[in-house]
């Protein structure tokens, strides 16, 4: 049986060949515990080493900067409970978020607002842009931290980080930003994003699933996230994931590798998908920023259809991901789509496509014929 296309790269990436070279080692002679004194341990500690130094060279930080976790979720949730438990309860206590992040932040944010926590989530406008603006409103001296994502995962808008940090630290508060979109498809160096905590995941550059990173600018503390030893700096408790430390390292080194020239090759294959579908149904709705957008993602709404109807049509053809999800009788449309304000006529029916590196022409002409196909199907 054949695979349908794949154009689901911001759920998830394949491996990358080169990846998978790189942690061969680590499933045979390179087993050591990185924290053992004796040889096994030595080796096992320089892949671990040289891992830390790949993803410092992609954030343009120093390798003593990089915590490795688990995955862009644990990543989230240590950035912001770690702040939040390191500072002093009696002075600093709001954080300001958006309506857009992704639950791997507001879910967090949930859990320390029951804490106690004062949590403002900002709107977001038509292409789903937070207002540095509105930031500088809600931000003051009870801020703590501010945390919007650097690029959304279902529309592919960036948001202009740069500016929020700047109003973040003039009012003394710290910025974080979860990025784990994007790697690959836009420059991710923290002195020009100003921000004092990143986020990373691993299944979303082409490395394994769980691992991630979290880049935490020296002097800033963390309340220690997970107990039981002093790993990882004594900031994250467990004996190293070597597997996936080493396949994250040589993703982020194959990402940061002609960046410009994979971002012109992800921009060309969502161009061409975007134009096809256009042409197929010209009454389609782009959703997201027309420029200010990942070069590889496309929201896209197919008025008075539902999402799941296109994705069963065409699921022998394609893999997608659906901006709105059926239930017996009933349409829930994501938060993100709501918060933006597309109208649901157009969010039910709102498809994500989302190309990578090992994306063809061809397999993106295959993509709009068969969304052409089940739209004829689903409007007969």
């Amino acid at each position: 049986m054949s695979m349908p296309v794949y154009l689901d790269y911001n759920a998830t990436t394949p491996i990358a060949p080169e990846v998978a070279e790189a942690i061969r080692p680590c499933l045979g002679p390179l087993f050591g515990n990185p924290s053992s004194p004796h040889l096994y341990g030595i080796e096992a500690r320089r892949a671990v080493d040289a891992a830390r130094a790949q993803v410092a060279d992609l954030l343009g930080c120093a390798p003593g900067e990089v915590v490795f976790t688990g995955g862009g979720t644990e990543a989230n949730n240590m950035a912001l409970k770690g702040v939040v438990r390191a500072a002093d309860a009696t002075k600093r206590r709001r954080v300001v978020t958006s309506a857009v992040e992704h639950p791997a932040i507001l879910e967090p944010l949930e859990a320390l607002a029951a804490e106690g926590v004062e949590v403002i989530v900002l709107p977001v406008d038509g292409h789903g842009v937070v207002d540095p603006d509105a930031v500088r409103r809600a931000v003051g001296e009870p801020t703590l931290l501010v945390s919007v994502m650097h690029a959304n995962n279902e529309v592919g808008t960036i948001q202009p980080i740069a500016e929020i940090a700047a109003v973040a630290h003039a009012a003394g508060a710290l910025m974080h930003t979860d990025a784990a979109q994007t790697p690959g498809k836009a420059p991710v160096r923290v002195e020009a994003l100003g921000a004092d905590l990143v986020s990373l995941a691993g299944h979303k550059l082409y490395a394994p699933k769980g691992v991630g990173a979290l880049y935490v600018r020296e002097g800033v503390r963390l309340a220690k996230f997970m107990h039981g030893a002093t790993h990882e700096g004594n900031r994250r408790a467990g004996t190293e994931n070597l597997i996936g430390i080493v396949g994250l390292g040589a993703a982020a080194a194959l990402v940061a590798r002609d960046l410009e020239g994979h971002i012109a090759h992800l921009r060309a294959m969502r161009d061409r998908l975007q134009a096809g579908l256009l042409a197929a149904d010209p009454d389609a709705r782009v959703n997201g920023h027309p420029t200010e957008r990942l070069p590889n993602t496309l929201s896209i709404g197919f008025r008075d259809l539902n999402a799941s109807d296109l994705l069963v049509e065409m699921s022998d053809r394609v893999a997608a991901s659906a901006g709105a999800a059926c239930h017996s009788d009933q349409v829930t449309v994501s938060a993100v789509l709501q918060a933006m304000g597309v109208p649901f006529a157009y969010a039910r029916g709102t498809l994500r496509f989302s190309v990578g590196r090992m994306t063809t022409p061809d397999e993106i002409d295959e993509t709009v014929d068969a969304v052409a196909e089940a739209l004829r199907v689903l409007r007969a």
